[in-house]
């Protein structure tokens, strides 16, 4: 397992800088991060597009992963799928992950994202493989 500081700098580049996504807790157990929702984020009608809400839950996942894997090891999203229970314009949200499953191969993600008020905007799931660097 890695130290939750190592390589903290790659959790704030690429896509999640693009959307603004920062990071809030990074633990092997549980990861937090918040994104705006400004018109960037918006798809074509003015509400949030579901694949920025997919990408800040593919992100904590994959964080979550990177900090279970064994030196020599580094992860990857599978799969994903989310419900989108409730759209949103403008606010911050919250993606909370948390692991369902850590085998030597793949995790599994339990991802909720909510509002500044709590509400509930999206539930996701992700499978990650978890792979020799080498082979990357």
């Amino acid at each position: 397992m890695r130290d939750e500081t190592e390589n903290a700098n790659i959790m704030e580049t690429g896509l999640a800088r693009a959307l603004e996504i920062a990071i809030v807790e990074a633990t092997p157990q549980r990861v937090t991060a918040t994104m705006p929702i400004t018109p960037r984020h918006h798809q074509p009608f003015g509400y949030l597009h579901g694949g920025a809400s997919l990408a800040l839950a593919e992100t904590v996942a994959s964080i979550g992963s990177y900090l279970n894997c064994s030196p020599g090891k580094t992860a990857f999203g599978m799969e994903i799928n989310a419900n989108h229970v409730r759209s949103a314009r403008e606010g911050t949200l919250t993606a909370v992950a948390t692991p369902l499953h850590l085998g030597r191969n793949t995790h599994v993600w339990d991802i909720r994202i909510t509002d500044e008020r709590e509400r509930l905007i999206c539930v996701s799931r992700c499978t990650v493989a978890v792979v020799d660097t080498a082979a990357t």
